[in-house]
């Protein structure tokens, strides 16, 4: 009998060990029953025992296959996961490529940029046409000296502060001392002032009184202008005055005045000691179509530049030579010496027969001193007086021309590249007149 109930409770042990591997393996916490438990139980048969025991080891079987069936499915998630992995990836791909193609869209962006290069090369204005630009300018000025004068003319009785007045404004328009006091002695000796004041009257008077000043009967052509043989080789212009003057822009503006008159053009960039003066020069020569001779080296030789230049104007058979060199200040006699060297050895292939004296109108009489320097070294055949349109000081046209016994040639009307004109005496007096 004892045996019987030793067997029972090993049975039951073994079933409480079975099930708690079971729910430990399901992460429940297994419940071990008491001990204590079989004790109370009645003692069973060989049958009951028997049966017992079969029903334990079928219970332990199914436990087992559930455990391993639940062990299984982890595995089989875990394979299926990395499967849909490159599905997403597939799909980011496509995504991107809309990224890469829109790339080339800013491709036609840059293509209008070479497409502006050829706008410079229209053809250049007419010169005829330029200065009339240039009589409305001085008439819409602020403060033309010969309204001036017009108004205090045509009062009655001039008095001596009248006349005071009128050659104060000649002084300020920088006629001059010595022509403001011959144009105020003529004027107080006409009888069209002293005894007649008919506006009209005044106003001719008056006009003739100022071409007379400016002189009317000077010859202002450029040589290269000019009719000349046709074996006479190119006409040479040297371009002459201190920096700030806009000579070099002058010069490129005057090689396309005769680009307008279809003569074949070469500039030379003889102006070696300014950074960027030949690049300067360059821009200009590619906007009108006019090679450009230059030294690739700095602080070159600007006499051995020039000699090219006119070696290179020779051979290509050109008819003007166009020259610029640096802006010279009076007080440095080197440089000054420098010109006279260049046309020396310029004359050694080609003869100058121009040379351009470059004033800033606005300077006044400060450009009386940087003339006669220039008419000392090298010698000036012609005035251009640049920024004219933007001063009332237009007197320096009287000033500089019986100053130095030379005329004014050309005259700069503005920033644009036909904003240069042959001077005209009577254009300019009517402008300033108003």
């Amino acid at each position: 009998m004892t045996l019987w109930i030793i067997l029972g409770v090993v049975a039951v042990v073994i079933i409480a060990a079975v099930v708690a591997v079971v729910m430990k393996r399901k992460g429940a916490p297994a419940e071990t029953p008491a001990p204590a438990v079989p004790a109370v139980q009645p003692e069973p048969t060989p049958a009951a025992r028997a049966e017992s025991a079969a029903t334990a080891e079928k219970k332990a079987a199914d436990e087992s296959a559930a455990e391993a069936r639940e062990e299984s499915e982890p595995e089989t998630e875990e394979s299926e996961a990395p499967a849909t992995k490159p599905a997403a990836v597939e799909k980011a791909e496509p995504e991107l490529e809309p990224e890469s193609e829109a790339a080339p869209k800013s491709e036609p962006a840059t293509a209008p940029v070479p497409e502006s290069e050829p706008a410079p090369v229209a053809k250049p204005e007419p010169a005829a046409s330029r200065f009339e630009r240039l009589k409305a300018r001085l008439a819409k000025s602020a403060n033309p000296f010969g309204k001036a004068l017009f108004s205090i003319l045509t009062q009655d009785n001039l008095s001596e502060s009248d006349w005071e007045d009128v050659e104060d404004t000649l002084l300020l328009a920088d006629v001059g001392a010595e022509a403001s006091e011959q144009l105020v002695d003529e004027l107080r000796k006409d009888a069209r002032i002293t005894g007649e004041k008919d506006p009209e009257a005044v106003r001719a008077m008056l006009r003739e009184k100022l071409l007379d000043l400016v002189g009317r009967d000077m010859d202002r052509s450029l040589v290269a202008s000019r009719p000349r043989p046709t074996d006479a080789g190119p006409s040479v212009i040297i371009m002459v005055g201190v920096n700030g003057t806009g000579k070099t822009t002058t010069a490129g503006k005057l090689a396309r005045l005769f680009v307008a008159e279809n003569k074949k053009v070469v500039m030379g960039a003889a102006d070696t000691f300014r950074a960027a003066a030949a690049d300067q020069l360059e821009t200009w020569g590619s906007r009108v179509g006019v090679p450009v001779v230059r030294s690739d080296k700095d602080g070159a030789d600007p006499a051995s530049v020039a000699f090219e230049a006119a070696k290179v104007a020779k051979e290509q058979n050109a008819d003007v030579l166009i020259i610029d060199t640096a802006g010279r200040l009076q007080n440095k006699s080197n440089l000054m010496d420098e010109l006279g060297k260049i046309r020396r050895v310029t004359e050694k292939t080609l003869p100058v027969e121009e040379v351009l004296l470059v004033l800033d109108a606005t300077t006044g009489q400060n450009g009386m001193t940087q003339a006669k320097v220039f008419a000392e070294v090298i010698g000036i055949t012609g005035i251009v007086l640049t920024k004219l349109d933007g001063s009332a000081k237009g007197g320096i046209v009287i000033s500089v021309q019986k100053a130095l016994g030379v005329p004014v040639k050309l005259v700069g009307l503005g920033e644009g590249p036909d904003d240069l004109a042959p001077f005209d005496p009577e254009g300019f007096v009517d402008g300033i007149l108003g």
